[in-house]
């Protein structure tokens, strides 16, 4: 009987600590209510996708628009970008990349809407903005992981990830694949290989064809400014260094009232981060003037109330998220010609010394190639992606084989009887 006492004793004790841990989550409390989003303020992944499409139909004399499909057995994705002939300076800006952080496509429809002259930048002479985007062309991506905001729409507010599980920004192959101690799965999940992903695969791709001057990754979680690298605690040398930090460090002063963190995102954030797409651009891609911008972020709500955290919830924050930031981004269209100096052409300044995988080589020129022969090199584009995957494969098998074999060796000699002949 006692025994028995003992035992509902402990029980008791068990269910009453299961309860406590429903109560409290990393010591904080778990019965406040998580935020929604807020429709009212933020469009939904469909209405945002239709607004632009609208603006693009409504000004075709400056907006146009291209959308990029890519498929991994049985996942697809789409990507809609900007598309523009080629002036001087090119600029490439991709928002939306973690699903969670809604702000940043928000941000992205400000800018078109104020590129189309549909929306003013306030304190800007319209005849200076005009002469400055006459050099340009900026190439948009609004939202660069559509599936994983889905899943967010979907009541899954914490969401970073892709349709599948797959943190976009740990596909890419720079450092790929590295887990630090504090490594969580679930968050920085980086797939089965590099470019495992059709967001990133097509990524890659607008990338290699557009051979952008200026690349700017939209995130939001913190205030931030950060250039290479990600993977570790350095920053690019000697002139690199000097135009990026110098750029950066007007941004911060005149929008971010020098709040902002700036520095490498390795060594500013605590933590490093392998396979990002900024690391890939600046270091393969050889993007000349490559950044990460952290646009938002609240740091006193629970780590558990995503939507929160990563987005302003009322509408003056809202306002002065998107007015200070679409600034700074007019800011950088400006200066940044100036900080690049005299640009000459990428193909004599950058490709001489531009190694890239075969990979990357025949994505470029499959990619190419499509663009005359259509559905043929799509085909051809598949069975080259099956090739090198069994080619691989034969690799490893041919590795494990010799390795199997050598050891058999070893073991038979071993094992064999020692004979000695003693003449008689």
């Amino acid at each position: 009987m006692a025994d028995l006492v003992s035992l509902s004793s402990f029980l008791f004790i068990y269910f009453l600590s299961s309860f406590q841990d429903l109560l409290f989550v990393n010591g904080e409390p778990n019965n406040k209510p998580l935020t929604p989003i807020n429709y009212d303020l933020y469009h939904s992944s469909g209405n945002l996708m239709d607004e632009i499409k609208a603006m693009v139909h409504r000004h075709p004399d400056k907006l146009s628009m291209e959308t990029i499909k890519a498929g991994n057995r049985g996942y697809g994705a789409e990507i809609a970008r900007d598309n523009a002939e080629r002036p001087k300076l090119r600029i490439l800006l991709s928002f939306g990349q973690h699903g969670r952080e809604l702000i940043t496509s928000e941000l992205a429809l400000r800018i078109l809407s104020i590129l189309s002259e549909e929306k003013i930048l306030p304190d800007k002479d319209e005849a200076s903005l005009n002469s400055t985007l006459d050099k340009l062309v900026i190439k948009v991506v609004p939202m660069e992981n559509l599936n994983g905001r889905k899943l967010v729409e979907g009541g899954d507010l914490c969401e970073r990830r892709n349709g599948r599980g797959v943190d976009l920004n740990r596909n890419w192959s720079v450092d790929w694949g590295k887990k630090e101690k504090d490594y969580d799965p679930y968050e920085e999940n980086p797939g089965i290989a590099p470019f495992s992903e059709p967001e990133s695969q097509i990524m890659r791709k607008l990338a290699i064809s557009f051979e952008p001057h200026i690349w700017i990754n939209v995130h939001s979680g913190m205030e931030a400014l950060f250039m290479p690298y990600d993977h570790k605690n350095t920053t690019p040398d000697g002139l690199p260094l000097q135009r990026m930090k110098s750029l950066l460090e007007e941004v911060n002063q005149l929008h971010c009232q020098k709040r902002c963190m700036i520095g490498s995102g390795g060594g500013s954030v605590g933590y490093f981060a392998h396979g990002t797409a900024t690391d890939f651009m600046y270091d393969v891609v050889r993007v000349p003037m490559a950044f990460t911008f952290e646009i938002y972020g609240d740091g006193t709500t629970s780590s558990r109330d995503c939507f929160k955290m990563f987005n302003p919830t009322d509408l003056a924050s809202y306002n002065s998220v998107l007015n200070d930031w679409s600034a700074a981004f007019f800011t950088i269209f400006k200066l940044g010609p100036h900080q690049l100096g005299e640009i000459q052409s990428k193909a004599s300044v950058f490709k001489l010394d531009k190694l890239v995988s075969i990979d990357e080589y025949l994505d470029g020129y499959l990619m190419e190639r499509r663009n005359r022969y259509g559905k043929k090199m799509e085909v051809l584009e598949l069975g080259m992606q099956e090739i090198r995957t069994y080619y691989r494969l034969f690799l490893l098998s041919s590795v494990l084989l010799l390795c199997m074999f050598c050891s058999r060796i070893s073991k038979t000699k071993c094992s064999r009887p020692i004979v000695s002949a003693i003449p008689l």
